[in-house]
């Protein structure tokens, strides 16, 4: 039987076959999406809840404990870290690569739904949730800047006008803020002049609350019109809230300008951003686990020139960095790598062959083989990205095979003296099993890829895909178009040749006396050369032993992350100084073409003695290093600014895990007992830093936090009616930005907070001058039933698994494979831990091991199925 024969004997079937491959492949790859990497996020939601003005301790227990009880409960759940500082938890959730994410979002809501019972009852909202990885970078930095207007003002613009509407765009998780300054009255009272007239903190949020209301107020109905009633209950500025009328004293109103002063401020005067050396608000794009980035950032980029319109003409908006640019960049680079593969192919198959003809017979495999494949890729659901491409890339080598096999096979007919047509049928009637088996066997060598799970299976799922595709469609080429071409253009070989085909011809001949001469002493000396083969698989087998092992190399992609850390408990003033040092520096590189900085606390992630830093470098073209030069650069220069501490890396590609580190590699330690946890980790850190393989070593605990604990007196308190809510309420209003009353724009909603002037939250000191309504009335002075013990403790606590937890990062130094840390981290641990205290790397060295302890048995799996393929095929063991 000839498989080929109806191909060869209907040529226009053949044909149109041929061309109903071109035509789907072009219309798929005008579809296919573009990407830097196949779709490998983990399903992750994250929670947040905030109770300002709460310690670290108490959000842990109060309110990350009794969520993380919940979502323990929902199905598919891979991991769960919480990271509680002051007066915010931040809860990541990670599922496992088949969840669904929406179905595991409608669980999480389920689960804050139960929770919400056992939760603090003056929380300001609900924990809410979104789906997003939080340790992923943004895909895009839009920066506003205006010489002229407040800072308030601009972030108006940016958070009513653009984050709101970029939010909406499919795909996009969150847009974050960076270095908000949302408008806010800020009521700053004297406690020095509420003693003095006896009105205790409490009153003056009462008096706030009542005056400014906006309630509904009801619709008059007359006879021939009906009026909507409108009362001017709702203050929206500083100068209106100050002659509220507090409490009378002698007959007389005390108003609230005299009790301290009411100013036009933000929501959080503690956080600061700048563009460049400008300061700006920040708006950092983050998008959904699964989805596209570049059609993501193309949404984005054309909503611009409206926002643009939108805005007032004294405000610029610059796009800092936009990902999808090096995403298209770096395919870009593999499609031209492709084309020059190709071209090298053929050029290669012209060489042998010497027959223009006889070269395009066997060349046109590889762009329908191509082409073929990208049908196949959309409707896998695949996407344009490097591994792919590079899978089209390798796959020329063996598309191309079958072809010239099936030419050769023919030609050697034709030169026997038999015709086109006759030719073709006998040799590919010859060859035609030998080209199955060659393409099945091929295509079987990434059956075992397909069966590996993780992040590593997923991640290398669409290249086994696509190179085993285009394997097995080269071989239908080579089986169909290839004996139907050579039955219609071949021509009989002929005696007469030119000068260049003589002069390849006598180079073939030498290589084949070459081959000759050593297949003959392969043949004479059968012991030597088995013993060889052997000696040759040892030592391969010795070689990938010992070689050092990585697992995602780090890429050029123009961006750069830095991570800045200060002393414990450093004021924001002194913060705000150390990082514009850093910043100066920074902008004195010539490699750098613009960045953003930012210093304070935001949402849990960053500490408030931190800050962080996104370095845009200039085009690959326009810089004299590479973007781990400029890391070990930039190192060595920040190294001079005292009292900060900075951590630099080249983001990868993709993050695994979803714990934000200040490093990339994180080796997670867990106790259910916290002091032994808290004693060691810290040793177990400073033996990190003397390793030679690893730096940037860090660590998420932070205990040297300087802090005040008030100690009551409750025998004293209960004897003066005073309870210790009263007490901390009274605190709360004093020093914890506590939001009173609400105000409502059309578009927007503004706080209205309460605190003590900023002189008197200074120093422990002032503590002293608070006083706390007692039952009876009276106000009591709070030194009077507490004593004030100053101390230190956690910036945050963190939680993996619902056991305490504390994670050391890490980078790796050049030219150190990750696998050679890894092993030296784990023999360190080993000897400093306890029993007690359980390890474990998370992220990407987490996913390093995983991919480790199954590639052994995935090769051995690789030659198992090419043995079964070939028995089968051939009836043979």
């Amino acid at each position: 039987m000839n498989i080929c024969e109806p191909f060869i004997r209907r040529p226009v079937m053949t044909t149109l076959v041929m061309a109903a491959i071109l035509l789907f492949g072009a219309m798929a790859y005008r579809l296919l999406p573009v990407s830097d990497l196949p779709n490998v996020d983990f399903p992750t939601i994250q929670v947040q809840a905030s109770l300002p003005g709460a310690s670290p301790e108490t959000m842990a227990s109060s309110v990350a404990t009794p969520l993380e009880r919940q979502f323990s409960t929902i199905a598919g759940l891979d991991s769960m870290t919480s990271a509680s500082s002051l007066g915010n938890t931040l809860i990541t959730l990670q599922f496992v690569l088949s969840r669904d994410l929406d179905a595991a979002a409608q669980d999480v809501q389920a689960a804050i739904a139960s929770a919400l019972r056992q939760l603090p009852a003056d929380m300001p909202f609900p924990p809410s949730y979104r789906k997003v990885n939080p340790a992923d970078q943004p895909i895009m930095y839009l920066a506003l800047t205006s010489p002229t207007l407040p800072l308030y003002a601009l972030d108006d613009y940016g958070q009513t006008i653009i984050a709101q509407r970029i939010s909406m765009v499919s795909g996009v998780a969150q847009v974050l803020v960076y270095g908000a300054q949302k408008y806010a009255v800020r009521v700053q009272v004297d406690p020095k002049a509420l003693a003095t007239r006896g009105i205790g903190i409490d009153e003056v949020a009462r008096a706030v609350a009542r005056s400014n209301v906006n309630l509904p107020t009801g619709t008059l109905y007359g006879p021939h019109k009906a009026f909507t009633v409108q009362a001017t209950g709702q203050l929206t500025e500083a100068a209106a809230y100050r002659p509220i009328i507090v409490a009378y004293r002698g007959g007389k109103p005390v108003r609230l300008e005299e009790l301290g002063r009411v100013v036009d401020s933000v929501e959080n005067d503690k956080i600061a951003a700048w563009f460049v050396d400008q300061r700006s608000i920040i708006l950092a794009i983050q998008r959904q686990p699964g989805t596209n980035t570049v059609q993501v950032a193309r949404s984005i980029r054309e909503l611009l020139p409206a926002f643009q319109l939108q805005l007032p003409a004294s405000v610029s908006m610059h796009v800092l960095y936009d990902r999808s640019e090096s995403i298209q960049e770096s395919v870009r680079d593999v499609q031209f790598t492709l084309v020059v593969a190709l071209a090298l192919v053929v050029l290669v198959i012209f060489i042998f062959l010497r027959n223009l003809s006889a070269t395009l017979i066997p060349s046109l495999a590889m762009p329908l083989s191509i082409m073929g494949t990208f049908t196949v890729m959309y409707v896998a659901g695949f996407s344009m990205d490097n591994l792919s491409l590079m899978a089209l890339t390798l796959s020329l080598g063996f598309v191309v095979d079958d072809a010239i096999v099936m030419l050769e096979n023919i030609v050697r007919h034709m030169e026997m003296g038999k015709k086109p047509l006759e030719a073709a049928l006998v040799g590919s009637r010859e060859i035609g099993f030998t080209i199955v088996s060659m393409t099945l066997s091929l295509a079987a060598v990434f059956i075992p890829v397909l069966f590996m799970g993780g992040i590593i299976g997923r991640l290398f799922h669409e290249f086994a895909v696509t190179i085993g595709v285009a394997v097995l469609i080269s071989g239908f080429v080579s089986l169909s178009l290839s004996p139907m071409l050579c039955s219609r253009f071949l021509r009989p070989p002929t005696s007469q040749h030119g000068s260049l085909y003589q002069f390849f011809e006598k180079g073939f001949d030498l290589l084949l006396r070459w081959y000759g001469w050593g297949l003959r002493g392969v043949l004479a000396h059968r012991f030597l050369t088995l013993l060889f083969t052997a000696f040759v698989l040892a030592a391969t087998v010795h070689l990938f032993r010992t070689i050092p092992k990585g697992f995602i190399p780090s890429e050029d992609t123009g961006q750069l992350v830095a991570i800045t850390e200060a002393l414990e408990g450093i004021s924001f003033e002194a913060l705000v100084e150390r990082q514009k040092k850093v910043a100066s520096l920074v902008a004195e590189d010539p490699n750098i073409e613009a960045f953003m900085s930012s210093a304070g606390a935001r949402g849990g992630v960053i500490g408030s003695n931190q800050g962080t830093l996104f370095i845009r470098l200039k085009p690959r073209s326009q810089r004299s290093m590479s973007a781990d030069q400029v890391v070990q650069s930039l190192r060595r220069k920040l190294m001079a600014v005292t009292g900060m501490k900075v951590y630099l890396q080249n983001p990868p590609l993709i993050r695994i895990g979803g714990r934000f580190t200040k490093s990339q590699y994180q080796f997670t330690l867990q106790s259910p007992d916290t002091q032994e946890l808290y004693r060691y980790a810290p040793l177990l850190e400073e033996k990190m830093r003397a390793l030679e393989t690893i730096t940037d070593v860090s660590s998420d605990l932070q205990l040297k936090n300087p802090e005040v604990r008030v100690l009551i007196d409750r025998d004293k308190a209960s004897a003066m009616g005073v309870t210790a809510e009263q007490v901390e309420d009274a605190l709360y209003s004093a020093y914890g930005s506590r939001q009173i009353s609400t105000i409502y724009a059309p578009n927007n909603d503004y706080k209205v907070i309460l605190e003590l002037l900023p002189a008197y939250q200074r120093d422990p000191v002032a503590l002293s001058m608070l006083y706390v309504r007692s039952a009876s009335g009276q106000l009591v002075p709070l030194e009077t039933v507490a004593r004030f013990q100053e101390g230190l403790g956690p910036m945050s606590v963190n939680h993996s698994g619902q056991l305490p937890s504390v994670t050391i990062s890490f980078d790796l130094k050049p030219g150190v494979a990750l696998g050679q840390a890894v092993s030296e981290i784990q023999k360190l641990a080993g000897s400093i831990l306890p029993a007690t205290i359980t390890t474990s790397f998370q992220g990407a060295a987490q996913a390093f091991q995983a991919s480790m302890e199954g590639l052994g048995l995935l090769l051995l799996m690789a030659v198992l199925v090419i043995y079964l393929v070939l028995g089968i095929l051939y009836e043979s063991f």
